[in-house]
């Protein structure tokens, strides 16, 4: 894989802590390519329909698994792993970093990647906070996006969820979907409509390899 650059894109969520903490990765620098990502997995049945999707694209992403589903399904872990995607860390138990100590939160982190073995984290919901980023930071790259699905909302329709991610894809984003089952009913329909268009606009899936 080509050597990536951080750069500081538009459309990003949580405006106010990308201001913040800057020294996260929000996408990246490269003309033909874009990452899917999908959070809180593995997820029986969900985890192997998405494999499916990407394989009829011959697209690679990049699935931020809690370490504790992981552990119950060690199946599907080393399923997205041989299909040549790249794991990252989303913590053991799914933590909010702005409710927890940085003790707590770090031990939670650390105690995920004894299953995933990654240098790649994002934090459940983006949330946080510098002194955890200074941390974690010397051992894991930081994964935030700039396009957000929000599958996972039970307001936003499964129309209105291709709309909310076709709209702000560029060449180098960083798109989150869920492989959970909160997220499904959304995901079913969105995933390969959102597939089809960055196979249209001329761009490739790949998975985030630092």
């Amino acid at each position: 894989m080509h050597q990536l650059s951080l750069t500081r894109m538009r459309f990003v969520p949580f405006g106010f802590i990308r201001r913040l903490i800057p020294s996260v990765i929000w996408s990246f620098d490269t003309p033909d390519r874009v990452f899917l990502t999908f959070d809180d997995g593995p997820t029986p049945e969900v985890t192997e329909w998405v494999l499916g999707q990407l394989a009829a694209y011959d697209a690679k992403a990049t699935f931020f698994c809690l370490g504790k589903n992981a552990e119950l399904h060690p199946h599907l872990h080393r399923m997205i792993v041989e299909a040549g995607h790249k794991v990252g860390n989303h913590t053991y138990s799914h933590q909010k970093g702005w409710e927890q100590g940085l003790e707590r939160y770090v031990e939670d982190v650390d105690f995920a990647n004894q299953i995933l073995r990654s240098d790649l984290l994002r934090p459940p919901y983006g949330r946080i906070t510098p002194a955890q980023v200074k941390a974690l930071g010397e051992r894991y790259n930081i994964i935030m996006w700039d396009v957000l699905s929000r599958d996972y909302s039970r307001y936003v329709s499964p129309q209105s969820c291709v709309r909310n991610t076709t709209r702000y894809i560029r060449p180098g984003s960083i798109i989150v979907f869920h492989d959970s089952n909160k997220a499904f009913r959304n995901l079913r329909y969105a995933l390969p409509r959102v597939l089809d268009y960055i196979s249209r606009a001329g761009l490739k899936c790949s998975a985030i390899d630092l």
